[in-house]
């Protein structure tokens, strides 16, 4: 049994704490943080509601290193979940450096003042981890995280080198609000509205962000939902699965969007509203997207209303005993159902029930080491059974279908 500290009140940090207070064998005290204590308290309601278990709340401001490191000795954690802002996640790991205890979280670093994310500036912590003989495990949501454990699986039972990968995230749901975005608005924009980059033969291929006419884009035929318009989109796991996975020739991202999500973001874009700088209105200093997130619905209060289904996998290609083979692995995860059981939709359901997993096999010693690591680099035969045990069951079949060259 052991305790977790969770950074993050929003729409997945909600999922994490239902879904380790369900796992009471292995987490007999958990404590949730968030710069506002008020949405610690509603979680901690709710939880007591759905499970019956008590949890402890506390503010932090996650940006100060101090503070933090002040209340991650207060709790006393055998680990600490980060499901705050990606540009968070170097001051929550200085703080567990400090601290002494291990870390887990669901996305890269991302700079406040630039739309750039990658692995670099964590993987640049690998030794000082390894020196304090602490763990820090990177990208452990759905994707990141269950993509990149997909992968291994295929490489540890099926595939003896996989050659090509292509992730598909489908969101085939019904919000029923003109314009949201299913996660943190400011993050999902400044994802989205990059330029895309995907890996092949030893290079970053450049292609053109999905609001230009230009972008990259098929129908490709999900299970139970059909087919779905998938665009080209960079994806963080693309650059920790370039670097491990052997023998891999091409990875690529692909992500469904409405013209509805489009259409309306590019005029966001158009008229200045996805700006990440500083402007000057009436004497003082806003900065458009931020003012944005404001207006959008929270992406945590989506749930109630919100119907239809996530597929979301890997279609891997490569040889097994010398023959060519195609594997899909893919979860299908409905919104209603997920609502049902923790109060939350399910594009934050598919990433707080990974963390939780993730969480668990560090806790329990399942997952052990010493330093920084991706989930590709670590064992995916207890995530994968844990995945159908927690709310997560995964379908495999041989991919008889096309993908774009």
């Amino acid at each position: 049994m052991g305790k977790i500290l969770i950074i993050g009140a929003g729409g997945v940090g909600r999922v994490v704490v239902q879904k380790c207070a369900q796992n009471s064998e292995v987490f007999n005290e958990i404590t949730l943080a968030s710069r506002t204590l008020e949405k610690c308290e509603q979680v901690r309601k709710d939880v007591k509601k759905r499970t019956g278990k008590d949890i402890n709340v506390a503010a932090v401001n996650a940006d100060n290193v101090r503070e933090l490191t002040a209340l991650i000795k207060k709790v006393k954690p055998d680990l600490v979940l980060n499901v705050a802002l990606p540009y968070q996640d170097l001051s929550i790991m200085e703080a567990c450096l400090a601290a002494g205890v291990n870390y887990l979280d669901t996305a890269n670093y991302e700079p406040p003042d630039e739309a750039h994310f990658e692995y670099s500036w964590q993987w640049a912590y690998k030794e000082k981890f390894r020196k304090r003989g602490l763990m820090a495990v990177l990208g452990c949501g759905f994707d990141p995280g269950v993509s990149n454990i997909f992968t291994a699986y295929a490489q540890k039972h099926l595939l003896d080198r996989i050659n090509y990968i292509d992730i598909l995230d489908c969101n085939a749901g019904s919000h029923g609000h003109p314009f949201a975005t299913n996660f943190n608005p400011e993050i999902n924009i400044r994802e989205v509205t990059q330029v895309v980059r995907h890996w092949k033969n030893g290079k970053w291929i450049k292609t053109p962000a999905i609001l230009d006419q230009k972008s990259v884009h098929f129908s490709f035929n999900y299970p139970v939902v059909g087919n779905k318009e998938s665009y080209l989109l960079y994806h963080e796991e693309l650059e920790s699965l370039a670097k491990n996975i052997k023998g891999l020739k091409r990875i690529r991202f692909w992500m469904t969007f409405s013209e509805n999500y489009i259409n309306h973001l590019r005029v966001l874009q158009n008229v200045g509203m996805t700006r990440i700088d500083d402007v000057d209105y009436e004497g003082k200093k806003v900065v458009p997207i931020r003012f944005l997130k404001a207006l959008l619905p929270d992406p945590a209060k989506l749930g109630s209303n919100y119907t239809g289904k996530t597929v979301i996998g890997n279609v891997m290609s490569g040889t097994k005993d010398g023959k060519k083979r195609s594997y899909y692995i893919y979860n299908v995860c409905d919104h209603a159902e997920s609502f049902k059981e923790v109060g939350a939709q399910a594009i934050s359901y598919t990433t707080g029930v990974p963390a939780m997993i993730g969480a668990m096999l560090m806790v329990n010693g399942t997952w052990k080491g010493k330093g920084v690591f991706n989930v590709e680099e670590l064992d995916p035969d207890p995530f994968m059974a844990a995945l159908n045990k927690w709310g997560l069951p995964w379908k495999q079949a041989e991919f008889k279908g096309k993908l774009p060259e």
